[in-house]
């Protein structure tokens, strides 16, 4: 990287221990370096809540490596990859989606190349984490000034496999993507889905939520503080999806739902 002190972010699903051992890695190679932890709490397994994770918080970070790993597929024949962006970042971690959203958000897929070059691995790569023996090594050496070419052949990164909201007749149906440390459900829709679906929409609008477990009136709002505490309220959060909350409360427990669930949206009789 261009500047004197390279900068490095680490989003993981390892938990403290493990994604601390990933940081040590890089310090190894690239002492230098400004190693953040953005987190270490993603949900286990989760890809799409790690990639909107990363994809919220790269456009304010600065400039540099960031090295995502939420790897399910570690050790099978997914390929680990390296990605160039517009803005100049490069992204580092599995091709399972987990890294397209946020290299959309920074400038876009420049070139991608598959972590394949022994020089910039470990000498000894384990089949179950390749976190601290592929990914981290090749983070390291990226923040030295090695061109992304280097690592390996290029590729054509995976999207992120999530499925798309559907507009019903007066009714957006949406699934949530992940449940944040809140018990709030993130929708897989933004405004604009609600708006095609309902027609706009004041702050205060009551709406509708079903679900397989039941039904429930819900406030379209501007923030939690909008309704009663204990309240539920659908709002547009900082990264620009509709979420499901509870006002001090979690939404998950009260809907009873998670990633694997999915919602109806329309306006309350």
């Amino acid at each position: 990287m261009p500047d004197a002190r390279p900068f490095v972010s680490l989003t993981t699903d390892f938990g403290a221990a493990y994604t601390a051992i990933c940081a040590g890695v890089v310090y190894s190679i690239a002492p230098a370096a400004t190693v953040l932890v953005l987190s270490d709490e993603v949900t286990p397994y989760a890809v799409a809540e790690g990639a909107m994770l990363l994809r919220q918080a790269l456009p304010y970070l600065p400039k540099g490596v960031h090295l995502g790993i939420v790897d399910p597929g570690v050790g099978t024949p997914r390929r680990p990859l390296a990605i160039e962006t517009g803005r100049g970042d490069l992204l580092v971690g599995p091709d399972n989606g987990l890294l397209v959203p946020a290299a959309e958000e920074v400038g876009g897929v420049i070139r991608a190349h598959v972590l394949e070059n022994p020089a910039y691995r470990l000498p000894s790569v384990s089949t179950t984490f390749h976190g601290r023996d592929v990914f981290s090594p090749a983070a390291a050496h990226l923040a030295l000034g090695v061109d992304v070419a280097e690592l390996g052949p290029p590729a054509a990164p995976l999207p992120l496999d999530v499925a798309a909201p559907e507009i019903g007749d007066r009714a957006l149906i949406a699934a949530p993507l992940y449940v944040d440390r809140f018990g709030s459900l993130i929708l897989n829709a933004g405004p604009d889905d609600l708006t095609a679906a309902l027609g706009a929409l004041e702050y205060g609008a009551a709406l509708e939520v079903r679900w397989s477990g039941g039904a429930e009136r819900v406030a379209f709002a501007e923030t939690f503080g909008s309704v009663p505490v204990g309240e539920p309220l659908l709002w547009v959060d900082s990264s620009g999806r509709l979420g499901l909350a509870v006002n001090q409360g979690s939404a998950a427990e009260r809907f009873g739902l998670g990633p694997d669930g999915a919602v109806t949206i329309g306006l309350a009789d």
